[in-house]
């Protein structure tokens, strides 16, 4: 019988997304596959890490286009980009633990792709007014995806409801991102002196 490549990928993104620490042997009673059928499509863990990562891009890079991230508002697209993304947020999220994916001279042009294309939305966020100006695209688009991470995470080990996903997320990203009219920073002391004009005298 046929294995169906595409389906034993999602049943170890799957499972990994739960228990990134499962073994091979696990992955393939997950796929309903025995060991040496797994192993003939992968022949060992990195194999299945770099097949998940190209999956991850996929899902990533249809996000993007679904997404439409260039229309509209940039805080919008923002919120229909994390819509688009929940449904990879745990492939994302295992994918972000493995170090080696983002490392040396390997790692998959395909993230260079994605970081570009999230970035140049925080620079057309930028230049309509909307984000802050001293917070870079290359952060922001970081702690995005830091974010998405971090918040399956939180859903898949039960400390908050997979119905508040976007929400958390999107309210802190846009909550830190979003330029505001409140004046420059000052320095506590600048503050305290402000407040208190006698303190030092």
């Amino acid at each position: 019988m046929a294995v169906d490549r595409d389906h034993v990928l999602r049943s170890a993104a799957a499972l990994l997304t739960h228990k990134s620490t499962a073994t091979l042997d696990e992955v393939a009673r997950a796929a309903g596959i025995s060991r040496a059928t797994l192993h003939r499509h992968f022949a060992g863990r990195e194999a299945l890490v770099r097949a998940l990562e190209a999956l991850g891009i996929e899902e990533c890079e249809a996000a993007l286009d679904a997404a439409r991230p260039e229309d509209g508002p940039a805080a919008d697209a923002v919120r229909r980009l994390v819509r688009e993304l929940e449904p990879a947020a745990g492939l994302l999220s295992f994918l972000y633990t493995e170090n080696q994916l983002f490392e040396g001279e390997e790692q998959n042009e395909g993230w260079a792709r994605i970081d570009e294309r999230v970035s140049a939305l925080f620079r057309r966020g930028r230049l309509s007014g909307e984000f802050r100006v001293d917070l870079t695209p290359a952060w922001l688009t970081e702690a995005l995806f830091g974010l998405i991470a971090s918040g399956a995470y939180v859903v898949l080990s039960g400390k908050a409801a997979p119905k508040d996903f976007h929400h958390m997320i999107v309210e802190l990203m846009l909550g830190g991102a979003l330029r505001t009219e409140e004046p420059a920073r000052e320095s506590h002391g600048e503050r305290d002196h402000d407040q208190h004009p006698a303190a030092g005298t």
